[in-house]
Parts: C-alpha cells; structure tokens; sequence
C-alpha cells in the first residue's frame, strides 16, 4: 500500500457503513486520517465502528442523507467529536429496481434520485461553508460509469450518477479559489452488496462491457479516493476519474 498522508485530517464518509464506503474509511483511516461514518443502518454502523476502531479514530452517525435536517444533525455530532471538517466522500446510494424506462415505477425513480443526487447536494450544502471557513477541503462525490454512458433498464440510476458527474463540476468552478477540491470517481461495476439489487442479466451485460474482463475491487476505489482526499491532488478540481477496467472511452 502506498503512503498517502492524511495526519491531522477529519473526514466525513457517506453511506460508511459498508461495500464502498467502508473501504474507504479503511483507506483514510490507515492515512491517518480521522472518520465519521454517516448512514441510515445503526446496526451496520455499530459494527463498521468496532471493525475499523483497530485502524483509527471513528465516529458514527446515523442519519438519512435526503434529509436536510439529519444532515444537519450529523455535521454537528461530526463537529462535537472532530472540531473541524476537512474531506467528505459522498458515496451512499443505491441501484433501484431494473426496467424498462417506459415501465419503470415513478416512486423507485424519485427515491433513486433522491438517495444518489439529492443527499450529495444535502451534504455538500451542510459541509461545505465549514471547509471554506477552515481554508481547506476535498470533496469526492462516488458517481459510475453508467453516468457517462447509460445502462438499460437502470435510467434512473444512470441519470442520478450523471447528476452527480455535473454537480461535481459545479462545484469545482465555484470553488476554485477556495482551496476546496471537489471530484468525482467513475467507476465500471465493483463487487458489493449493491449486485444485490438488480438482476443477473444486468450484472452480466456490464461485466461484458469490461475489458479487463473483471469487476473492480474495493480496494482499488479507496486508493484512488484516498489521493484526491489529500493535499497531494492541488490543481485537480471538478474532474472526473474512470476506474473502469478499460470500459470508459471519453
């Protein structure tokens, strides 16, 4: 594992409880870095906590990410127990239900905006005024590659991962002057439980779409999240990463 160094950073990692988010945690954990983990499961919460107290810091806070309230209510446990805000990974979300866009169901795709689009936008409006205050911030949003190209039978979570990709790039240009970095990782399929949630077929066809031929690890997601969490990435901001296996082409 390469050195990233993270010494004296306090970091906020949604949807940390598992998959993705706790990998990450992990990652920034062994960099030094402080974490709360933000999610709406408790129990995983509980046991993520006792999972990764071997490698640092942690705090936990549960709360809805759609919720501008809950959001709210978790930066300021964030606060109590950190005293200053330095990173958050918007990485909590979900795949929905698969269809057909014409036969989808329109409860599935508000929630699946909701979750994957809107609770950035909360966290990023609740964070954000303390990681200019402090003079100091990295922001990496967890987007896909199906934000850049569109998966069948999953628009709604296509279109909430190219929400995010141009949210990001808002972001950057907002606050390019701020000493506030905000990116974006676009990742092909990587083995969590999120496979779950849609159909063998469609785990199939984006598998087909892969040239290496693999799903991505874990591991290989908290490495690249790690570096744009650290003064290291400077004159990087409101860009996008692939970690596709060769499948993305622009």
């Amino acid at each position: 594992m390469n050195n990233i160094d993270l010494n004296n950073r306090n970091a906020i990692v949604t949807g940390g409880a598992r998959g993705i988010g706790a990998a990450i945690a992990q990652r920034l954990l062994q960099s030094g870095a402080q974490v709360a983990l933000w999610d709406k499961d408790a129990d995983a919460l509980a046991a993520a906590r006792k999972q990764l107290a071997a490698h640092g810091t942690v705090h936990t806070a549960a709360m809805d990410v759609t919720d501008a309230g809950s959001v709210e209510a978790a930066v300021q446990s964030t606060l109590a127990a950190f005293g200053k805000l330095d990173i958050l990974v918007n990485n909590a979300g979900v795949a929905g239900t698969n269809a057909k866009t014409w036969e989808a169901d329109p409860a599935d795709w508000r929630r699946v905006l909701e979750i994957n689009l809107t609770g950035p936008f909360l966290c990023c409006r609740a964070v954000i005024p303390h990681l200019i205050t402090n003079g100091y911030g990295r922001i990496v949003n967890i987007a896909s590659i199906a934000g850049k190209e569109g998966n069948p039978t999953a628009a709604h979570y296509s279109a909430s991962k190219a929400g995010v990709i141009a949210l990001t790039k808002s972001l950057g240009k907002e606050l390019a002057t701020a000493n506030v970095i905000a990116n974006c990782i676009t990742p092909a399929v990587i083995e969590t439980d999120i496979l779950k949630q849609v159909t063998q077929s469609h785990i199939d066809y984006m598998l087909s779409k892969i040239p290496m031929n693999r799903f991505g690890r874990l591991d290989e997601v908290a490495a690249l999240a790690a570096w744009l969490c650290s003064a290291d990435c400077s004159f990087t901001t409101g860009a996008v990463f692939d970690l596709s296996g060769g499948r993305a082409t622009y």
